[in-house]
């Protein structure tokens, strides 16, 4: 399984937007400058969490991007599937059917098969985990000193 970066990009921003909560909203520039992002890429980027309603955006010259809830309402898994889509980790094509092996069966083919069951429940597990975990957690479990370092960064920038 691979996610793309944009998965990665949505989480920070998200426990950025967290910290900021007080000075929101924050600019896209801002966030791509913190992130050293191309402008337009991140901001189609946080479209994504804005249609999700996860992000809310303000338009105008003091306007920008914030948490539309508490941390403590916004899921990993939500942001993970808010930035890759539909994101179905595994598809049964049921290439069992296929070939010399697959013709002339029948009632083998009735139930998915052991892979497919294994495969689900793996998928399962690995989303109820990031359901498990809160925007407000990743704040929390960050480093120490990296919420300060964000609100000087947005004090040198004004």
């Amino acid at each position: 399984m691979r996610m793309s970066e944009g998965a990665e990009w949505g989480l920070h921003c998200c426990v950025t937007l967290g910290w900021l909560a007080d000075e929101a909203p924050v600019s896209i520039r801002r966030l791509a400058a913190w992130f050293d992002l191309p402008q337009e890429y991140l901001k189609k980027r946080l479209q994504s969490l804005s249609r999700a309603g996860i992000l809310a955006s303000s338009p105008g010259a003091l306007g920008g991007w914030s948490l539309a809830r508490s941390p403590e309402k916004i899921t990993v898994m939500e942001v993970v599937a808010a930035m890759e889509g539909g994101l179905e980790l595994f598809h049964c094509t049921e290439v069992r059917q296929r070939g010399v092996g697959g013709q002339g069966a029948g009632a083998e083919f009735v139930r998915p098969c052991g892979i497919s069951a294994v495969m689900r429940r793996a998928e399962l597990a690995w989303r109820q985990e990031l359901a498990a975990h809160t925007i407000a957690d990743l704040m929390a479990r960050s480093p120490k000193g990296a919420e300060r370092t964000h609100r000087n960064y947005r004090r040198m920038t004004g």
